[in-house]
Order: structure tokens, then sequence, then C-alpha cells
């Protein structure tokens, strides 16, 4: 290839040319097979190639791509509205279309701040969050994460709104064991809260479940029941960033089902365009729309390509797949068989520290030793080497961050299409049995063991 002008993630680094996608399974130029062992970023929930996505593209596109939402609305935008809600769990009924999960979030910070100006609260400007998080990249959303590595070029420009330890259940901070604690690192927000008055917070953000940040962390079943007693309590908004978790990564619509918890704003992305259009949402509950209904009438948010009509009918022709196929219904089952294979993996190579996540968001967590939980030295680049392993196998993972300190620590994420079978489950953790079975030679030979 020619010189190239495109920016990529890695400026040295050499990428294959991606030729086509079917199912769990892409294909570069020189043939080579891939398994999407992580739906791109978490994303590719319906696989690649699918023809009823490929024909609502091309039906919206002969009649209309793109209006401007001030001037116009459309039936595409209009319905795809219309499914969320009615796939949406409680008063989630509003939606604000955006274009990624970062502006998803951000926009949910600027409609909970919005909300109390509109009831006559002007001192509500902040919106907390937790260590080992992540929001999005861009500044709003990047001061709600709690990232440091993402955060540490841009420290001056952000704003300290992370404020609790996670529920990291595996490196629990307050020692205690999952499902017979107290539950400590939801408190902490009450003491968080006291510590800052909640005349100054307008709301509180999580990921069900965290996902880059932290490989799949999940909280215990109390644990965002509790979080959403201590925001009522204090009069502060939730809001559920599902942009990973959403449109059935778990099983259900939103992750926060799992936990019997309405938020009271919620964000997608990801899964809501499967990878076949760039779009996200921001989902607001009847009660939060109330006050700026009888207020200002207008949502002081927006973009160019907000709500457009191309890519609104090709995330509802995503949604009516996962519907018209019962997706939904399969990824617990599926997650549960990946995990017990996964797990099975876990007895054979002492580095895998943890298994966890919850139906096809499953996260695994390498230590250098498994009785101490020590991290590997951040020289070694762990995760990267186990990714680039695994893709010279041809299978596809995505790195995560892991350790409390959100630095040290390795751990990568599975995510495969919600429309993988067991045949192919099966197929994936042979491919990473490989990989790990070669990574492990490399650190008995680091560590000088003979065979």
């Amino acid at each position: 290839m020619s010189q190239s002008y495109l920016i990529k993630p890695d400026l040295e680094g050499e990428y294959p040319t991606i030729d086509y996608g079917k199912g769990i399974y892409l294909y570069d130029v020189k043939g080579k097979k891939y398994v999407d062992a992580s739906s791109g970023a978490i994303t590719a929930n319906i696989g690649h190639g699918v023809e009823e996505i490929m024909k609502a593209m091309t039906l919206q596109a002969s009649k209309v791509s793109f209006v401007y939402r001030s001037q116009f609305t459309s039936e595409a935008a209009e319905n795809l509205a219309l499914k969320i809600a009615e796939l949406s769990s409680g008063d989630l009924n509003w939606n604000f279309f955006v274009n990624s999960g970062s502006e998803a979030t951000e926009t949910a910070m600027k409609i909970a701040i919005q909300y109390w100006q509109e009831k006559g609260i002007e001192t509500k400007t902040k919106v907390l969050s937790r260590w080992v998080s992540y929001h999005g990249i861009t500044l709003g959303s990047l001061s709600m994460s709690g990232h440091p590595m993402r955060r540490a070029r841009f420290v001056s420009l952000l704003e300290d709104l992370p404020v609790i330890n996670p529920p990291y259940c595996y490196r629990c901070p307050y020692g205690e064991i999952p499902d017979q604690c107290h539950y400590s690192c939801a408190h902490e927000l009450d003491t968080a809260i006291e510590r800052i008055g909640s005349k100054h917070i307008a709301a509180f953000i999580a990921e069900p479940i965290v996902g880059a940040a932290g490989g799949a962390l999940t909280p215990p079943k109390e644990y965002y029941r509790t979080i959403k007693e201590i925001c009522e309590r204090h009069d502060i908004l939730f809001i559920a960033d599902e942009v990973m978790t959403g449109c059935g990564r778990t099983g259900t619509m939103l992750a926060c089902e799992h936990w019997d918890v309405v938020p009271d704003l919620a964000t997608l992305g990801k899964g809501m365009g499967a990878g076949y259009t760039p779009i996200a949402a921001t989902l607001v509950s009847d009660h939060v729309m109330e006050p700026i209904l009888k207020g200002s009438k207008s949502i002081m948010s927006g973009h160019t390509l907000s709500a457009n009509p191309q890519t609104c009918a090709v995330s509802l022709a995503v949604l009516k797949y996962l519907e018209e196929h019962q997706l939904f219904q399969g990824v617990e089952e599926k997650g549960a068989h990946l995990s017990i294979k996964l797990k099975g993996l876990q007895k054979k190579y002492p580095f895998i520290g943890d298994v966890r996540g919850k139906g096809l968001l499953l996260g695994l967590e390498f230590v250098e030793d498994a009785e101490t939980k020590h991290p590997f030295a951040r020289e070694l680049q762990v995760t990267q080497t186990i990714i680039k392993i695994a893709q010279t196998h041809g299978l596809l993972l995505y790195p995560a961050g892991a350790g409390l300190d959100g630095t040290n620590g390795d751990a990568i994420l599975i995510a495969p299409p919600l429309t993988i079978t067991h045949q192919e489950i099966d197929e994936l953790i042979q491919l990473f049995s490989m990989t790990l079975g070669e990574f492990w030679e490399i650190i008995k030979k680091r560590n000088g063991v003979v065979k």
C-alpha cells in the first residue's frame, strides 16, 4: 500500500485491510478469517453482513438520507423513538438521538443539569461518577470518566467528577465478600454526597457493568438498588450508561433490569446501530421531561446529524432484527456456556485471576500471582501481547483496564455477536486456548521454567 494518511490508533502499527464480514467472521484482503470475539468494540451485536439491514439502508437512501432536526422530523426517527420506548423499562419514553456514546453521556449530563434549572434550582451542576469507569472521550464525558490513563493528557481541562470506588468484587477495596457484604462501595456515594453537598449535585452516572475501564466488573445483587435509594434520598438523578451493555448485550434491553432498577436517564450506543451506522441515544424518563415540557420546551443540546433518517432507519432495522430473531432470549444461556468454557481455561492457566460478567459481556483479568492477585509489571504489556497472539490465530479480543488504580492491571473483554452458536463458541474457545498456551510458554521462558 502507498503512503497512508489515515490516523490510526498506533501510527506505526500495521493493520490488516478488511475485505468483508459474515456472521461472527471477518475476512481480510489476503483471505485470512477472524473470529470476531469482541464484536469489534462490543458493537456488532447482530454480526456482520446481515441482508435485512442492507435492505433497510438502501430503502431509506432511495427516499432521503438527511434532514436537519430543527426543520423536519422523519418516519424513521419517530418510529425508532417509539420502538426504543416500547423496549425500555419504566417511563424511559423520550429519546434524544446523537452519533456516538460519548455524545450520549454528555447529553445526559446536560439534560440532568437542565432538569434542575427548569425546576428553579441553579446550584445542581455536578454529575458524580466512579473511578475505574469510562463514559466517553469528549471533555464532558471524559470528566465523568474514572479512567486515569485516558484522562492523563487532559487533566487540566477536566472536572474532578469521579468520587467513589467501583463495585470491584475481585479486588474489593473493603475486603468484603460478594453477596455477603455490606455494600460499602455503594454507601461510599452517601458519604461523597454529604461531603460535597447535594445542593451542588445534579446526578450520578454509572455503567451497570464496567466495560473498557474494568473488564466487565459486575456488581452484587443489591448494589444498584442501594445506589438508587441513595440518589432518591438526596434528590439526585441516576444515569445508567448503557452504551456498551444496552440493546441485548446482557440479555435485556437495559442491563439495569438485572438489578430491578429503572434509571432516570440512560444512554445507548454501540449495539444500537450494531456497527452498521453511527448512532446513539439519550433516554429520558417522563418525570425528568416534565419540568422541561412545562418550562423552556427545548433541550439545550444537538448535533448536525442528530436523528437523521438514514441512521435511524438502520438502527430501527437492527432492533427489529433483534426482536424477530429473539436474540435477547438466547444471550443468558450462550453466555453461561461461554463462561463455563472460560472458567475451564482458568483452571488450566494460573495467570487467569478472574472470569466475570453477564450474558455475552465477559471479562478476564490476568495476574502474575493468582493467590495474591498481584498484577503483571506494566512493561510486560500483557494485555497487548495476548491480543496480538490471538490475532495471529484469527481471534479478535478487546483490551480492558484492570486494577483499583486503573493503571496497573491487565484484562480483556470477550463479547461476540449475540448470533453466535454453540459450535462457534467452541471454535472461539479453541483459538483462545491456543493463544493462552502460547502466552504461557512466553511467561515460563521469562521465569526460567524448563519444560
